[in-house]
Parts: C-alpha cells; structure tokens; sequence
C-alpha cells in the first residue's frame, strides 16, 4: 500500500471539500449533467485514442497507483552476491537449490537457463527482451492517464460553453443568469480537479514506478550475466553498487533543490 498516494488523495479531496463548506454548501457544487460532460466526454476521448484492450488496462493502473510492492535495491544485490558466492565454489548447478528462494520471477527465470546450460548471449537477449516490453506496457499506463489528464479540463470547458450558450438564449429573464453560470463554471472545476488531483498526478506516480522497476530489472540483468561469467563476487558487488549510488543521488538532488543554495 503506498501512503503517500492515499495520503495525498485524502488530504487533497479534504482540503477542497474544507474550502467550499467555508463559502457555502457541498450542493451548490453538485450538478449531474456537468459529471457527465466531463467524465463521459474523457472517457469517450480515451477509448476513440487508444485500442480497447489498451482502455481496459486502466481499472489495473488505478489499482496499481495504490497498492504497489518491489524488491528493496540493497536486498537484490544481497541476494545475486550470496548466489555469486555459492556459484563460484560450486558451479552453476549448485545455485539450482536456492531458485525457490528467490522471490523475483525474472531473476528466478534467469538463473534458471543459466543453470541449464543456455548460453549468455541468449539469456541476454531474453532478459533484455522482457525489460523492453515491460517498459512498453508501463508507458501505455502511464500515457492514458497523462491525455485523460489533458482531456477533462478540455471537456470542462465544453460543459461551460454549453452553459454560457443556455445563459445567453434566457437573457431576457435575468434571474436565471446567476444559476446558470454558476453550472456553467463547475464543469471547467470538475474538469481542473480531476486533472490536476487525479489523472495527471497519476501518470507521473506510474511514470516513476516505471522507473524503479525498470532500474531493478536491468540490476538483475547485470548480475545474472556476471555470475553467468563466472566473474568474482566483489567485482560483480561493486558493479551492481553503481545503482545503488545513483538512486541515492538522485534522492540528495532532489533535497538539495527543495532547500536551494547556501
């Protein structure tokens, strides 16, 4: 379960919800054909850009944002040097007992063809094969929730052009002008407030997700090739260390930005 998304979510829909029942009531800002407009017209968007298949893959994207687990960096290096250390004194096919200890599938299947027999450059292929379909399937994800990001505040302001034209047909009778813009203006809110504190928001978290598990899996690969190699455990450690250094980089960039120059 991811916190920091659930947190984000509530405290978001919380401070929005806080700041309207300051002004006024939650029914003033409740209006079914507006809902509609916006969330219709961005999911009739999104199934006209993308395969249905493609469409369906957001009801697991959604989840997915939530409720999300992968292997800790330090620990995949742990466990590719212990399995280093057991091939180098007993060959490959002594690592054969620790595969059903290793709880990540693409490393379990790597070692598996290198116990096997299969030849490195085939494995190569393999693994490199898989990082790149996943990687394609990540950015399907993570590109429908960025154009449904782009679409509902389109949708919103067709819902106000919509209102604005119904307002202008009754001017004659100027107590319905108030009402009618006020529906008018929140369908472009609902439009701004799905963007900006779902869609959009989403993208970037299975963007970032992308990232990490792209990151393992190519760590993975470059273990595997080396114990494949027969290279020492300490080279092979030392190597695989790099991507701990650049993700720990990365984490004191970002913190080094927030806080500015001295």
């Amino acid at each position: 379960m991811d916190l920091a998304t659930i947190i984000g979510f509530v405290s978001g829909i919380g401070l929005v919800v806080v700041s309207i029942l300051m002004g006024s009531g939650l029914g003033l800002f409740v209006n079914i054909p507006s809902m509609m407009i916006v969330g219709g017209g961005t999911l009739a968007a999104t199934m006209i850009s993308y395969p249905m298949q493609e469409f369906l893959m957001v009801i697991g994207l959604f989840i997915r944002v939530f409720i999300f687990k992968i292997q800790n960096t330090e620990e995949i290096i742990k466990n590719l040097v212990d399995i280093s250390n057991k091939a180098r004194k007993g060959g490959l096919l002594s690592i054969e007992s620790e595969l059903g200890k290793v709880k990540d599938p693409f490393m379990q299947k790597a070692l598996q063809m290198s116990v096997d027999g299969v030849q490195t450059l085939a494995i190569a292929a393999i693994m490199q094969k898989e990082i790149s379909m996943l990687q394609k399937t990540h950015k399907i994800g993570w590109e429908i929730f960025g154009s449904m990001g782009s679409y509902a505040p389109a949708f919103g302001m067709v819902g106000t052009l919509i209102g604005l034209v119904q307002m202008l047909a009754t001017l004659d009778d100027p107590s319905t002008i108030g009402p009618k813009m006020a529906v008018a203006m929140i369908t472009t809110f609902y439009g701004a407030l799905v963007a900006n504190l779902f869609f959009i928001p989403m993208s970037a978290k299975l963007k970032r997700r992308s990232d990490e598990e792209t990151m393992n899996m190519k760590l993975v690969f470059e273990g595997v090739v080396s114990i494949r190699e027969g290279e020492h455990p300490r080279i092979m450690e030392d190597k695989l260390n790099v991507y701990l250094s650049a993700n720990n980089n990365k984490g004191k960039g970002k913190a080094k930005g927030k806080g500015g120059k001295k």
